[in-house]
Order: C-alpha cells, then sequence, then structure tokens
C-alpha cells in the first residue's frame, strides 16, 4: 500500500517506551517501530528521553514522570499539540493522537485528517459532555467494552494492542508462585490477590507501582498485609524483570474491579504462555478466553477454583491466543489500513482526487 508521512503524538509522562510503568506510551512504541519497519515515514513527538527509529520532535528532555524538572503536564502538552498542529501543519498526511481529549480542539481546526486512539475509561464524570462536543471525530476503541459509557461517537474501529513476537519468552514450565503486577489502586484490588493467595496457601508475587494519588491506599489497605509469609513484595519493576516474572508465573492474578479499557499484562502474560484469573469486567471477556486460556470470574469461590484449577490451562495455548490476536504486526497493519481509510475520505470530502486519479482513491 501507498507509504504515508504518520505523526505519532505520546504522551509526555513517561518516555516512549517506558523505563518502567507505562501502558499508553509502550503502546506508542510499538506501533511506532511497526510502521518504520513497514517503510512509512513516521514522526513520533514524545520527551527527549525516548527511543525511537522514527523522527523524535521532543518538547521536553526528559518525561514528566522521572524528569528531574517539575513541569506542568498540561502546559507541555497544550505546547506539544500547538507543534503539531500549528508550526508543522501540512507535513503529515495523518496524525494519530494518544492524548485523548486534550487533541479535540486543535484536530477539529486541522485540514490534516486526525484519528484518537482512546486508552482510558470513558464512564468518569463529564467526559461524554466533551467527546460528544466533537462526536463527529474518528475514535478508535482499544475493546469493544471501552465503547459501552460513550456510544454515540465516531467510532472508527477497535484495535487490540499487541506486542513483538520475540519480546516475551514462552516457558512451558513455570515456578511454583503466582504473579500480581501493575500498580497498587484500589480498582485494580491487589489486597484481593493478597487474600486470595492466602485462602489458597499459595505463594504471590507483587510487582506493583505506587502512584502518588494511591500512597494513602497502600499504607493502609495494602502495606499491613505484606508481611505474611506467602507474600512476596517486588516493587515497581523494568521490563526485563517483569519478562522474568510472567515467564515464571503459574498464573497471573488480576482480580480487577473497574471497566478495564484494556488490559496490557494480561497479553504480556499469554505472550510467555502464563494462564490469566481475572474478574469479568470491561475488556477481560474480549482478552482471555475462560476456560482457555484462564479463568474469567465473578465470586470469590470462582477465583479460589481458578487458581486451584490453573494447571489445567494449556500454556501453548495461551501463548497461540497471543500469536494469533495480539502481535505487534497485527496491530499495526490494522491502523494503517484505517489511516488509508480516513485519508481517503479525507480526500473525497474536499473533492481531492486520490493517488489513482479516482476520488478518495488510495494506491496498492
Amino acid at each position: 500500500m501507498k507509504k504515508m508521512r504518520i505523526a505519532q503524538i505520546a504522551p509526555l509522562i513517561e518516555s516512549v517506551p517506558p523505563r518502567k510503568y507505562g501502558g499508553t506510551e509502550r503502546v506508542v512504541y510499538n506501533l511506532t517501530e511497526g510502521l518504520v519497519e513497514a517503510g512509512h515515514e513516521v514522526t513520533l513527538f514524545a520527551s527527549g528521553d525516548s527511543s525511537t527509529r522514527a523522527r523524535l520532535v521532543a518538547p521536553v528532555s526528559e518525561s514528566l514522570r522521572l524528569g528531574r524538572k517539575s513541569r506542568s503536564p498540561f502546559v507541555m502538552h497544550m505546547l506539544m499539540l500547538s507543534k503539531v498542529y500549528e508550526e508543522m501543519e501540512g507535513q503529515f498526511d495523518i496524525i494519530h493522537s494518544h492524548l485523548e481529549y486534550l487533541t479535540l480542539p486543535f484536530a477539529a481546526r486541522s485540514s490534516t485528517p486526525t484519528v484518537l486512539t482512546m486508552h482510558g475509561r470513558l464512564d468518569t464524570p463529564d467526559y461524554d459532555r466533551m467527546l460528544m462536543q466533537y462526536a463527529g471525530m474518528p475514535y478508535v476503541s482499544i475493546s469493544d467494552a471501552q465503547r459501552v459509557p460513550v456510544p454515540d461517537i465516531n467510532w472508527v474501529g477497535t484495535i487490540y494492542h499487541g506486542y513483538p513476537e520475540s519480546l516475551f519468552e514462552f516457558n512451558p514450565d513455570p515456578e511454583g508462585y503466582f504473579l500480581y503486577l501493575g500498580r497498587f489502586s484500589e480498582e485494580k484490588r491487589p489486597d484481593q490477590a493478597i487474600m486470595l493467595a492466602r485462602a489458597c496457601n499459595v505463594k504471590l508475587k507483587i510487582a506493583a507501582k505506587i502512584d502518588p494519588a494511591d500512597r494513602a491506599y497502600f499504607k493502609e489497605r495494602i502495606e499491613p498485609l505484606l508481611g505474611h509469609p506467602l507474600i512476596e513484595f517486588v516493587g515497581e519493576v523494568d521490563d526485563r524483570r517483569k519478562a522474568l516474572l510472567l515467564q515464571n508465573a503459574r498464573g497471573l492474578l488480576n482480580p480487577i474491579d473497574w471497566p478495564e479499557p484494556f488490559g496490557l499484562v494480561m497479553i504480556e502474560a499469554l505472550a510467555c504462555g502464563t494462564p490469566v484469573i481475572v474478574r469479568r469486567c470491561g475488556s477481560s471477556p474480549e482478552v482471555i478466553a475462560s476456560g482457555t486460556t484462564g479463568f474469567v470470574c465473578e465470586t470469590r469461590q470462582e477465583f479460589i477454583d481458578a487458581i486451584r484449577n490453573i494447571d489445567t490451562i494449556s500454556r501453548r495455548a495461551c501463548r497461540r491466543e497471543f500469536e494469533r490476536r495480539f502481535t505487534r504486526d497485527r496491530m499495526t497493519s490494522n491502523y494503517v489500513k484505517l489511516y488509508h481509510e480516513l485519508i481517503a475520505a479525507a480526500r473525497q470530502k474536499r473533492g481531492i482526487p486520490g493517488p489513482g486519479g479516482g476520488e478518495g482513491e488510495i494506491a496498492a
């Protein structure tokens, strides 16, 4: 297909890819690298400590969370958007923003088509009102479940996240522990993971980040539970340590209690062959096939039964599901197809003939 000039706009909170915790930035990294590998001309707008084969335009030298200088995330993101849409207007065939609603006023005025991937939950107060103000913009969901709070905007596709097949090594022979991986927050329910491990008398390793907003929850609800001999608190981990923990776990214990938009940790586990035990909410039934790649649970007893029956799940089936549905190549090709469709639609709207001579036509 025709090669494109593509802008990728990443959040500035973490580097691309993130050094430790960071979901959206990890997705942006893999998509950007996949697009470069496919031969497209890609410009990545991200922090200066990012690593990419694309052209990097950095409004800040360091990511905002781990950087040495305190900066306003709102101001820095608005400055970045001004650069994309005002200073560099006309340099791209399509702009792909991962900043969600901040992008909307800029994108609405631009002659270059913009697509927005929504990475977060959409059920927060007044979010639907903001999106409905720009209901005609092209939006991508990362699961069908994510769309439920705002069904009536212009959803142009659901595209699942993906990783390179070589990034996580398949391990058919795990050790004896279960793993909780992510961050400490009430909606992720690490307290329930601990209580379930104790109820089933299994070892649980916890690798998680503590956000400033969650420090009180950690101190009051989690820290008192960490002294149990079955529980090992590992802390926040980098990619290498995360991969080792996932590869060697019998199962990923993921008792989330919120409308999870996607859940990267679940496909990271599948890539290692590690089954996932997860609550039935948000995207989890779309990502995990209960009884095949893990267990999707609703009650405490179902969680306990899942832990006790984890070895009935084929680890090879988990890896095959990852290779079939959640690779970087699959994610990239889905976005490339969508970009071409949006560019053609924008040309047709403006009455500009496509490259093949016909209006709106995209050359193969």
